[in-house]
């Protein structure tokens, strides 16, 4: 794709010459007067997917074309999968300590790291991917998530999120909150700490993982993203039973961090540059599931006989309930995570009221 192609799909040409007018300032940007440098940068970028994998890991190719492309070759980004540079659970450490400048990951596997981090990611019955956008680029979300990584060495900046997901796939039916006991599943951050209190036993696992694992019987179910992403690693094939909705991932937020001392080096346009791409590809990458995930979805039920069914409702009480205590105990036990919950909850309702007479009204209306 020509780099004229890219600005364009982007916005790019557009956003360049609004961000001075609209006060636009990237996380650590110098002052408007700071110059250009004609220096050319070659950075790394590390993911915790397989290559080119659908959404995920094209995502995060999009982003390194986007950057290099609308930089003019003055920041090239290489982009490993998961493996290839270091394992999909060590993106994190690795951008920290300069590994690699650049990640893309989501913030929920780093939970042992820092409790506040799921938050930015995604919460049980929380935010979906249109209130997490706001609240993270104009509810004060990203400040205090940028507050958090700066510990780490680390800039974070949201860059994807495939909305609402389902809540997995079951080698055998659940018909009751008992079914759930002592049932291994993959299922990472505050969804597998809830998962724990219902009496099941979670299993953090990469994606690449999945398939192998439920076909051997070595977990009995697993979450993984959504029709789309699980139509492509074949999950179909190893269990029949696909539940919905997807109450632990709600509006996933996909992250892209920066190695901080690398991020202060660069010049202020090309911060700009890189903060303006991660905007464009958390857009893109949601209108892609929104397109793709009915029809994959429809493929798995017609083509392959994928039994679609909905959490019993005593099950879903119970992960309600499960939830609230996994999400105070947390807060109480961090203070970015208390902030974080209390920012979280108070936007959410806020969102909530006004959805009430906008987004559901005209469900309702529509039909």
């Amino acid at each position: 794709m020509k780099r004229r192609e890219l600005l364009r799909g982007a916005g790019l040409a557009a956003v360049a010459t609004g961000l001075a007018a609209c006060g636009a300032k990237p996380e650590g940007a110098a002052d408007a007067g700071a110059t250009a440098s004609t220096e050319r940068l070659q950075w790394k970028m590390v993911t915790s997917w397989p290559t080119n994998f659908p959404g995920l890991g094209t995502g995060a190719a999009k982003l390194a074309a986007m950057i290099t492309a609308a930089s003019g070759g003055r920041l090239t980004i290489k982009v490993y999968g998961a493996g290839e540079l270091v394992p999909a659970f060590e993106v994190f450490d690795a951008v920290g300590r300069g590994t690699a400048e650049m990640g893309h990951s989501a913030s929920y596997y780093w939970k042992g790291k820092a409790a506040a981090a799921p938050f930015f990611c995604a919460v049980p019955f929380g935010l979906n991917a249109q209130e997490m956008n706001g609240w993270l680029y104009e509810g004060g979300g990203l400040e205090i998530w940028r507050e958090l990584y700066a510990h780490f060495g680390l800039v974070p900046f949201p860059a994807g999120n495939t909305g609402v997901q389902m809540a997995g796939w079951f080698r055998k039916p659940i018909d009751s909150l008992a079914d759930l006991q002592g049932l291994k599943m993959r299922i990472p951050g505050l969804g597998g700490e809830v998962m724990a209190r219902v009496g099941a036993t979670p299993v953090n696992l990469p994606g690449a993982e999945i398939f192998s694992s439920l076909q051997t019987g070595a977990i009995d179910a697993a979450e993984w993203v959504g029709p789309y992403n699980d139509l492509a690693f074949g999950l179909h094939r190893a269990a029949k039973y696909c539940y919905y909705p997807g109450w632990q991932e709600p509006g996933p937020t996909l992250e892209c961090m920066i190695n901080k001392a690398a991020w202060e080096t660069l010049p202020q346009d090309l911060r700009d540059i890189v903060d303006v791409c991660c905007r464009a590809v958390n857009d893109a990458m949601l209108a892609e599931y929104t397109a793709r995930n009915q029809q994959a979805l429809d493929r798995l039920v017609r083509e392959h006989e994928v039994q679609l069914r909905q959490l019993p409702d005593d099950v879903l009480l119970a992960l309600r309930r499960a939830s609230d205590k996994v999400l105070e105990e947390a807060a109480a036990a961090d203070p970015l995570a208390r902030r974080a919950l209390d920012s979280m909850r108070a936007f959410q309702a806020q969102a909530k009221a006004w959805h009430a007479v906008s987004e559901e009204a005209y469900y309702a209306t529509r039909g």
